[in-house]
Parts: C-alpha cells; structure tokens; sequence
C-alpha cells in the first residue's frame, strides 16, 4: 500500500530519521519498535502530515505522493491515533468525528450518528454518539479516535502507543478490533514499547535505533530478547530481580483520605492503607483513577478532605501528622521524602533550567547565604548523567530541550539522590527506553533494599506483578485491599481497575 523511500528527518544537528526504507502492505498489522528517542512516532508523522520530510520519498500504491498537512494525510487515506487524545471534551461523539468536515450548510445530526454506529459495529468498535467525550473511559475514547479516522476513509490507521493506559481486558479487545480491520484489508502500524503485545498481534516488525532502520522481520521469528537486543544493539537483561523482604517498618499510615478534584468530584474516597520500609508498594488503576491526587496528597500538594489522616513514622522521632502542611513545612520537620510526579516539566522541573539548577532546587533554602554553593549540585548532575546515561550536551543545557525519556532519567535521578525515606513515583519508566527503565527498577529495588518505603504507581501490569511486594487497586475514589502479586494475575487486576471483579465472579 505505501512504500517510504530513503526518508530523513534532521532538527538542527539532531538526527531523528535517517534514510529509512520501509514498505506497509494492505491487511498487515506492522508493529513498529525502538527505544526511546528512536524516531518511530517523528517517521510516522512525516506519513500523517504533521512533519515534512527533509528527504525522501512517499508512494501510495506505486505512484509518488506528497504530504504537507494532516489534510493531505487524510486525503491519501492516512489516519493517525496518538498517545494523547485528540478529541473535544465537551462535545459528543459524534461532533467529535465530524469536526473540520465539510458536510454543507445543512447538517443531519441524525444521520451522522446513525453512520457512526454503523461504522463502529463493523469493526467492533461500541460507541454512543450522543455521548459527551468528558463521560467516556479512556477505552472508549480510543474507540472515538479510531472510529474518526475510519469515517474519513482511512485505509492506513497508526496507533501511537494505543495501551498505555488500558487494562488488559481493553487491550484484548482492541487487539480483536485490530483484527478486524485487518481482515477487511486495512493497514496498520502499531508504535508501542510491550514486547509481548508485538508478539501477539503483528505480523510483520520493524526495529528502529537511533534514527535508522536496523531490521523488518517476520513476527513469527522473533522473541523478546532478539527485539531487546536489536533496539539497544547490544546483550541485555529483562529479568527485574525482586529482593525478598526484610524486618519493613511502618512509614506511612493513611486513614480515610478523602479528595475532590477541581470540579467538586471525589476523587479518592476515604482510602486507607499502609506504606512500609524496605517493601515496593504498586498502585495499579485506569488513567484519572486518583493515582495522582493520592502522590500529590502525601506530598502536600493537595488539598484533603474532613476526616482525612496522613502519618508519617519517622526512624528517629514519634509520628507525625502530615494533613495540613505544605511541602515545605513537611521538609523543615526532617521528613525525608521524595516524589517523582506524572508531569515531568509542569511539576517536576523547571524546563527553562539545566540539570545543575535544577537540582539546586532541592536544597537551595538551606543555605542562608545570596549566592548559593553549586559545587555539590554539579557533582550530583554529573553522577546522575554519567549513572542514568542522560544524553545532554551539558548539565547547563535547558532540561526542556531534552527528550522525554531524558527528561524522567533527570527528575528520577534528582529525587533519589535526596536519600529518602519515602520515595514515590508516578510511571517512572513511561518514555524511558528497556535498558533504563531496567536501570529504574534495579534502583527502585536499591532502594527497598535500603529501607525506603517506594510507592510506585504504574501502568504495565507485568512490571506492577514483577517489581512490588504488595499492590493495591485504584477504581471509582476506591481502593481494594493488598494483593499478593505472586498469587493473582493481572486479568483479575484489570478487572478491579474497571470495578467487574464481582459480576466476573459470579459468571
């Protein structure tokens, strides 16, 4: 169907693509892997018409195209589903879909949706037209996104990283949703970091590393370790070794916290569990589950509600009650905490900052003097550059100009090197490539091992089931009791995360 030629995609002195041939045939699912950094979502851009190529050439069956706006793309039968949702949330579905479409001066709304339905059912997809998008789940705005593309004709759909926050009951059926398009000769090309997801839906995988195209193999012929090694280039390991427990010390003890968001909605619903040292605690739950509240309300950072009850058991004094105070209060009391939140730049860092400043951050108010002391926050920037593998010019270079993954190796290297009791993250591997995000894990075990109480929110069940001592189940301001993640599955964790553990049950 499409054949890209030698494509290019320079940005200044920065190499995204480079000379990248590569063919996308009718009904095959393509499964498009790299690490971070790679240029796997810039190569498909170039195809939807959000970047122009700087070489190269585009053929639609056989004959040279050009593509200089998403409207050419779409023109060309080109529908891409990014990572971040595209949609209007005060408008329905159906809205959603016809927005920017010409459909004359007279519109039958009723007939739009009635098109709309009908398009969902052919592919699987169960969609409400009438449906406001800010009442939808995250599954079934995915649904929203692919049904537009459809509507307008795609015959290539790219999914950009489609299950990140999907539970694997949703993953399973938009994997059967994919089928079908597939078989009705679409072509796809799925862009994701879950090695055991390629394996189980493509047909056909292409590996990129540093901007180039290293191999296309058949998916039958692969494993995960052959696609490991062909992303990094070199022997790696994808075993995340848990270190067994020993003498954990209560940390934290939170009892009914409550949260309401910015809408008076509550968010978290008088939650109550137990944080101790020396164990990974994993919070598991769908995207907007209170993940965040819940970080933010340890931290200081949000509000609570009456009732609410927060206390820290420090290793060398009595308890100490945290509701009420802000971050700083909660730092001058000796509380050794750290917290690697969601938003890299918008709450973690200050992008405008090198690496230096930045972990100036830290400890600048603990010098009385104008001019701070940056002899150690360079020597902390220069171990965690060298330790996490940053690649910066300089650790003065604006934090904002590095990639994401950079970025989450900057901010999880700055709150570790604050030697915590409590450390807490909100997906500190999303964007990361396999062998940091092993470097992640590795130190987060580091840290159990030292006594730390880490609290790790994350998205991959596999990485949940395999890193923490204990998960707890975020779903509707609720939270579930301990799991043992060497006695449930994470099929029985996704349904929890969409609160269909008991009608499951009693099927």
């Amino acid at each position: 169907m499409f054949e890209l030629k030698n494509l290019s995609k320079y940005f200044g002195e920065v190499v995204a693509n480079e000379d990248i041939s590569l063919t996308i045939n009718e009904g095959e699912i393509l499964a498009l892997l790299g690490e971070n950094g790679s240029g796997k979502t810039t190569l498909m851009n170039m195809l939807a018409g959000l970047y122009y190529p700087d070489r190269g050439q585009i053929f639609l069956n056989g004959e040279e195209i050009v593509i200089k706006s998403p409207k050419d793309a779409s023109s060309y039968g080109i529908g891409m589903i990014h990572q971040h949702f595209k949609l209007v949330d005060l408008l329905t579905a159906a809205e959603n879909v016809i927005l920017g479409l010409n459909k004359g001066f007279f519109l039958d709304m009723e007939k739009v949706e009635q098109e709309i339905k009908e398009v969902g059912e052919m592919y699987g997809f169960d969609i409400d037209p009438k449906k406001k998008v800010y009442n939808m789940t995250v599954s079934e705005k995915q649904s929203l996104e692919i049904i537009k593309v459809l509507y307008r004709g795609a015959n290539l759909l790219i999914l950009d990283e489609p299950t990140a926050v999907l539970t694997p009951q949703e993953t399973k059926q938009l994997f059967k949703a994919l089928r079908k398009l597939k078989e009705r000769g679409k072509a796809i090309v799925l862009i994701t970091h879950k090695m055991n997801e390629v394996l189980g839906v493509s047909d056909s995988i292409a590996v990129l590393r540093k901007g180039k195209l290293v191999k296309r193999l058949a998916t039958k012929d692969a494993n995960e370790l052959m696609l490991a090694e062909l992303m990094v280039g070199e022997k790696v390991s994808l075993n995340i070794k848990r270190s067994k427990v020993k003498d954990p010390v209560l940390r934290l003890e939170i009892r009914d916290l409550s949260v309401k968001n910015q809408y008076g909605k509550m968010v978290l619903d008088n939650v109550s569990f137990d944080a101790y040292g020396g164990e990974i605690l994993g919070i598991a739950g769908i995207s907007g589950s209170g993940q965040k509240e819940l970080l933010e309300a340890i931290a200081g950072l949000q509000g609570t509600q009456k009732g609410s009850d927060i206390t820290y058991y420090h290793p060398k004094h009595n308890e100490i009650k945290l509701i009420g105070k802000s971050p700083f209060q909660i730092k001058r009391l000796g509380i050794s905490l750290s917290f690697v939140p969601e938003d890299r730049l918008g709450m973690g860092l200050v992008g405008s900052m090198g690496m230096v400043d930045n972990v100036l951050l830290r400890t600048y108010d603990e010098t009385p003097n104008f001019y701070k002391n940056r002899k150690r926050a360079k020597k902390i920037a220069k171990a965690i550059k060298e330790e996490l593998a940053v690649s910066t010019p300089s650790e003065e270079t604006a934090v904002q100009t590095l990639s994401g993954g950079n970025v989450q190796k900057v901010l999880v290297g700055r709150e570790i090197a604050n030697n915590p009791i409590v450390f807490m993250t909100a997906y500190a591997v999303r964007g990361l490539d396999i062998n940091t995000s092993y470097v992640i894990y590795d130190i987060l075990n580091k840290q159990k091992e030292a006594g730390v109480a880490v609290i790790y929110v994350g998205e991959d069940l596999d990485v949940l089931l395999a890193l923490s001592d204990k998960i707890l189940v975020l779903s509707n301001g609720k939270i579930s009791k301990p799991l043992d993640p060497k006695k449930v599955t994470k099929e029985e964790i996704g349904l929890l995360m969409t609160n269909k553990i008991e009608e499951e049950l009693e099927k």
